[in-house]
C-alpha cells in the first residue's frame, strides 16, 4: 500500500453560504410539515370521540389490538391451568 500525505480541504465562503441556504430551506419545509400535521392532530383531538394517548399511538402506528378470548379453553393451549 502506498502512503501519501493527507489531502487538505479548504472551506470557502461560497460553500458556507450554500450550506446555510440549504439548511434554512430544509428547516422551513420541516416547519410546514409540522404545522400541517399539528393541524390535523388538533382537528382529530377535537373530534366527537375522545381517544386516550394509547389509542392515538396505536392508530398512528397501525396497531389494532385484538381482545383475548376468556375461559379455560384459551389457556389450555399455553398449558396454564
Amino acid at each position: 500500500m502506498l502512503r501519501r500525505k493527507p489531502t487538505r480541504l479548504e472551506l470557502k465562503l461560497d460553500d458556507i453560504e450554500e450550506f446555510e441556504s440549504i439548511r434554512k430551506e430544509l428547516e422551513s419545509r420541516k416547519k410546514q410539515r409540522e404545522e400541517a400535521a399539528g393541524g390535523e392532530e388538533a382537528a382529530a383531538a377535537l373530534g366527537a370521540e375522545h381517544k386516550s394517548r394509547e389509542q392515538l399511538i396505536s392508530d398512528r402506528i397501525g396497531y389494532k389490538p385484538q381482545p383475548k378470548a376468556g375461559g379455560r379453553a384459551a389457556h389450555f393451549g399455553t398449558f396454564e391451568f
